[in-house]
């Protein structure tokens, strides 16, 4: 029987650390102890895989925290379901006693209180995430009802913007020598020109220039 450790970070940034550290009191081999640092759009998890091709019947995998697992419910419940029944492997979550699954040498009764409480948790975790992120767009939603922009804020208009605009508009400048003037790029200022033509409707622009 061997003994293994898993940690994952979410980001190239974050420190390993603290799940290593708690996998220490085990004594994992080094060689058993399988690193991935995947960020939220990347979950191929390369060490995962290889981890689960070495898992053998009677193994036993420790990882720090139930949500390392996967992003969400349904893929810890997939995970969990291919290192136990699949594999025929333990699991040891530290931070959750409950989610040992070597509980009453592994019998029927011990096996499923684990599946039942991780069950559990994971619709827990998954529900609050929803919520968290129904509470975020709720409060997106009642700023910008009360007139709050997110993102950057516009560029200041130079002070001699109306007279490069006027320049430009009598053909006294091209577009990109107005721009220029103004410290800005042309599609900038060309957009900054269109905002004010629509708001002063007897206001005729010329094209942008090719």
């Amino acid at each position: 029987m061997e003994w293994y450790g898993y940690v994952r970070v979410s980001t190239r940034e974050q420190n390993e650390a603290r799940q290593l550290d708690a996998l220490a009191e085990y004594e994992v081999p080094p060689g058993n102890l399988y690193i991935d640092k995947q960020s939220g759009n990347n979950f191929r998890r390369p060490a995962w895989r290889r981890l689960l091709r070495r898992l053998r019947p009677g193994d036993l995998l420790i990882v720090a925290s139930i949500d390392r697992l996967g992003r969400n419910y349904t893929e810890i419940l997939e995970q969990w379901r291919r290192v136990t029944k699949e594999k025929g492997a333990d699991v040891l979550i530290l931070d959750m006693p409950l989610l040992d699954t070597r509980t009453q040498n592994r019998d029927l009764t011990g096996v499923f209180i684990a599946d039942m409480v991780l069950q559990l948790l994971s619709y827990v975790a998954e529900t609050e995430r929803d919520n968290i992120r129904r509470r975020q767009a709720e409060g997106i939603a009642a700023a910008q009802a009360r007139g709050v922009r997110f993102g950057r804020p516009p560029n200041p208009t130079p002070e001699n913007f109306e007279q490069m605009l006027l320049a430009w508009k009598n053909k006294e400048l091209t577009l990109r020598e107005a721009a220029l003037a103004c410290a800005m790029p042309v599609s900038t200022f060309y957009s900054k020109v269109r905002a004010l033509a629509e708001d002063l409707e007897d206001f005729p622009l010329p094209g942008p220039e090719k």
